[in-house]
Parts: C-alpha cells; structure tokens; sequence
C-alpha cells in the first residue's frame, strides 16, 4: 500500500492521464488516491472521473478521497509517498488575461508567457508563495514524499523547491520525450529503433547533442541539411528552432512558439515582418486556453457519465514511481538542481534539465559534459532570469523583480528600463490579492 496526493485535481484530463496510469500500474493499483484543490465544482467533477476510473480499469482496487481547500491540505497530504503538483495559481481568468493584456499596452508582445519573458516571471511570483506552503505541510506531515512537478514555469519552482525546501523534489516536462521522434518525423528521416539521443540544457532549452540510431548511424548531418532547406523554401514547420540549428547548430526540446520569447531575436516591433517569417503566433496560449475551456465544456458530460476508460500513457509520473516502489530502474529527463555541476558551465544554483535514472534509491541525475560555449550562452540568457525571480520571491524585493525584466532577453529587448520599472509596478498592482506584499 502507498499513497498518491494529486494537487490541483481540478486539472481533470491530466489527473485522468497521471492517476490513470498508476491505476494500469500493478505495484500502484492499490494506493490510496487524494485529490485536492481549492475549487469545489472541479474537484468533485475530478473525484466523480477517478472514481468511474477505479471501477472500471482497476476493480475498484484504489481508495479514493477528496479534499477541498487549504483547511483540509495538510489531511490530503498525511503520509503521502508521492505528491504530483498540477497547480495553476490564478487561471486563465483573471491571471493569464493579465500577464498578456497588461504588457501589450506598453507594446510588449508575447506567445505562451509561462516560463519566461514577463508573464513567466509574474507566474513564478504568484505560485511560489504556494508552492512554500506545501513544502511546509509536506516537511510536517510526509516529509519524506516525493514531490513530482508539472507547473510552469518549471525551473524557477522546481530550483526554488531545490534550494529553499527539504521536500525531495523533481521536475517535468513533456517536451523531452516528445524532442527526437517529434523531429524525425517532422523531418521525414527513415530511421531504425532503438536511436540513441543525449539532451542537457534547461526546462524548454534542453539542447539535442547527440542522435543516432539503431546501428549508430550520426542523424545530425541529414537532420542539419533539411532543416536549412526547409528554412530557405520558407512556409515550413518549427522555423525557430529550425534557426537555431542553422545559427546554434543544434535542436531544442521546447516548440518554437515557446522558443520566441524567451530570446531578443524573433519578436520586435521594429521587424515586423519577423513574425509571419518565423510563423510565430501570438497570444497563443489564450487561444488554447479559451478552446480548452470551450472543449471541457463539451467532453464533461462524457467524463462525468461514468462510461471512461484509460490506456496508459508515456507520462513520466507512473514509470517514476513504479521506479521507486519496486526497484525497476526507468530513465527520465528531469529538472534538477544543478549543484553538483551536472553541466559543469552552468550555474551551480540553476535548474538543470538532464538524463536521470531512477530507482528504489530515488532520483539520480547523470553528469554531463560542458555543453558548447553557444548553447550555455543561451541557456545563461535565461538562467538570469530565473535566478532573480527567485531572488525576488524569497527576499520580496520589487528590485529583484524589476532586474528580473531588465534581463529577460524578450521584454529588454523592446523596452527601455523606466518602462519595464513601470510594467513591473503595473502587473505587480494588476495582481495584487494574487501577490504577497512587495516592499
């Protein structure tokens, strides 16, 4: 027997994915599931979901159980061996409307805004302060639980968590697993399985190094020449990062619509003709959380009917804690602190995004080699960022906000320093109830 706490359980369809695969887990069939979240209505509607999920895939084997509010969190956490986070502090609406309304009326346009850039840095600083407070729950009432991360922006939250709490913590992200295939067959390159791939960087910067397949066959020089050949007949697919093999010479993890912003090169307002060259689409991110919201609406009676089923999934949280639980070793791509100098020229206090093995012994991140002076250089560009942001967070100095923007590559790039002062004071005073007190 173990325990699973899921918090945020109100984000139905991945709590479907995370618990439904634990429930398609021999060694998990049998935890004891909690839900918690601080919205009535979608926690029920998740607690209606999972316990259709139980009894229909899993022989009502789980117990499952439900807790509203901050008043119950500590109970939905007692004894836990492992904790999924899956929290969005604010929502779309008031909070995400926010971080893209307010910086447009200084001009400052942006395409995702949950991991860098201004809106990544106004997240950080609204979830944070939660993000403590199960920390402290947690060190009081299953200390020894592991915390698996899947809230944006991924790498201030899970450094904070690494620096600045005794939780045994891990972060992640979809965006390795999905990195190599995802560009072959973009690409159309016939390859034979099993390839070889090494991915270091950071959380939506992790750099491709190497890829190779089957028989050792080096795909870089092939995935090199058709992604210039796609730039140069132009219209193609993901032309940011297809630019970034072009200048940087690799591939990143992250999708191109993240990787325009978190950069001073694609999105400018004195090169307009940038954004269809690069096919860049702004405001995306409130495009899909409008249409996400539009598509609950439709699939809720479906989930709520009690007819739903599961096949399990490539996420990592199940094969992580099957990892642990039974001594079955599992390798995933996790967001780490990056204090023993895993990249060795990179900050010991960022967040690191490496190969890790897991085990009965926990999460084990593997060294790695330098990365090449360019792609630490970009990763540096972002890694400020991140490091002050915490700053911010932990001392609630405004001027570590403001320096935060001062160096995020995106909003320095299209803003003088008295504007982004001001933007900063704008957002801070747009999510005041959201924010603790700043002096």
């Amino acid at each position: 027997m173990g325990k699973l706490t899921f918090m945020g359980a109100g984000s139905t369809v991945f709590a479907k994915n995370v618990i439904g695969d634990s429930m398609l887990t021999e060694a998990l069939r049998d935890f004891e599931i909690a839900l918690y979240d601080i919205d009535a209505e979608r926690l029920e509607e998740s607690y209606i979901m999972v316990d259709a999920l139980n009894r229909n895939i899993n022989e009502g084997r789980a117990k499952i159980s439900k807790y509203l509010g901050v008043e119950n969190r500590k109970d939905a956490l007692r004894g836990a061996d492992f904790v999924v986070n899956a929290i969005q502090v604010g929502l779309y609406d008031p909070c995400t409307i926010t971080d893209f309304e307010v910086p447009k009326k200084y001009g400052l346009r942006q395409t995702i805004a949950d991991t860098l850039g201004i809106g990544g840095i106004f997240r950080a600083l609204r979830t944070i302060p939660v993000l403590e407070d199960f920390a402290r729950d947690m060190e009081e009432v299953c200390p020894d639980a592991y915390f698996l991360n899947y809230t944006n922006p991924m790498a201030m939250l899970a450094g904070y968590m690494q620096r600045y709490t005794g939780i045994k913590t891990v972060g992640l992200c979809h965006s390795v697993q999905a990195c190599s295939r995802g560009l072959l067959n973009m690409l159309g390159i016939e390859h034979s399985e099993p390839i070889y791939e090494r991915i270091a960087g950071i959380n939506h910067m992790a750099w491709l190094l190497e890829i190779r397949d089957a028989d050792g066959t080096d795909l870089y020089p092939e995935i090199r020449r058709r992604a210039i050949k796609s730039l140069e007949d132009g219209n193609g697919p993901d032309r940011v990062r297809f630019e970034y093999i072009r200048r940087l010479g690799y591939y990143c993890t992250e999708s191109s619509e993240h990787n325009a912003e978190y950069n001073n090169l694609f999105i400018k307002s004195r090169y307009p003709e940038l954004i269809d060259r690069y096919g860049i689409p702004l405001d995306e991110y409130p495009r899909r959380c409008i249409n996400q919201i539009a598509g609950w609406k439709e699939a809720k009676e479906h989930y709520l009917a009690g007819d739903v089923s599961h096949t399990r999934t490539g996420e990592y949280a199940s094969y992580i804690m099957e990892a642990i639980v039974t001594d079955k070793p599992y390798k995933i791509g996790g967001n780490v602190l990056n204090k023993n100098g895993l990249i060795p020229n990179l900050p010991r206090e960022a967040c690191v995004e490496v190969p890790c093995l897991i085990n009965r012994a926990g999460i084990q991140p593997c060294a790695q080699e330098p990365l090449p002076l360019q792609l630490a250089a970009m990763n540096m560009t972002n890694i400020n960022v991140q490091l002050l942001t915490i700053e911010a967070a932990v001392t609630k100095k405004k001027e570590h906000i403001y320096q935060a923007a001062m160096l995020d590559p995106h909003t320095s790039s299209e803003l003088s320093i008295d504007d982004i002062v001001a933007l900063c004071d704008d957002l801070i005073e747009a999510h005041k109830g959201w924010l603790p007190e700043y002096r």
